[in-house]
């Protein structure tokens, strides 16, 4: 087994333990099966990780990391406030499709911390992690375009968070992608005129 730098090595024990979970379940996953998933030995995760803790944690920002950067990408500026809003949508529901699986994780993710004692920061994490990415997307998109908000950011990127992760569990759950284009305008329209200049 060749060495790897530990941040690296981390990485690779993250994405496995993702793929491991998103096909077995939070709870049926254990360090022995990610380990395998990843092709090392047991005592290569423990000197990664500390504690099923810090693994989740790793688990919920990477897989965080994963769609904000497809819209951080997406959200360059274009002729309109409404296509540059939309396109950052875009990006996102793409991932969705292409990674469904992945995205209900996120919500097993949540359930397991709340109800497993002494997890459920982790739940809290999660949630503060997603308000922000959209400070962060919403900052870029003022700098970007020079935009005035109508509402605090704080306020609005927590209901983008709230708006998305609705959004997203009820594609998992319904499977429409024909309802996802008036749904998307609809979000535009709603983003945009929060976010003109009054």
């Amino acid at each position: 087994m060749a060495r790897l730098p530990s941040a690296e090595r981390r990485r690779q024990l993250t994405e496995a333990a993702i793929r491991a979970m998103a096909r077995d379940g939070v709870p049926r996953t254990t360090t022995r099966s990610i380990a395998a998933e990843a092709g090392v030995s047991l005592s290569v995760f423990h000197y990664c990780f500390d504690s099923k803790q810090e693994l989740i944690e790793s688990v919920i920002t990477t897989i965080t990391d994963h769609y904000a950067g497809v819209v951080k990408e997406a959200l360059c500026p274009r002729t309109t406030l409404e296509d540059t809003v939309r396109a950052g949508f875009q990006a996102y529901w793409d991932h969705v499709r292409a990674h469904p699986d992945e995205h209900m994780l996120t919500y097993e993710l949540t359930q397991y911390a709340l109800r497993q004692p002494g997890f459920e920061h982790l739940a809290r994490h999660q949630y503060e992690l997603y308000a922000a990415v959209y400070t962060e997307l919403i900052d870029q998109l003022s700098a970007t375009m020079g935009l005035r908000l109508r509402v605090p950011v704080p306020v609005l990127a927590r209901y983008l968070a709230a708006m998305t992760d609705g959004l997203t569990l009820n594609y998992l759950v319904l499977g429409d992608d024909a309802a996802w284009t008036g749904i998307l305008d609809t979000v535009t329209a709603h983003v945009a005129s929060l976010v003109r200049e009054p």
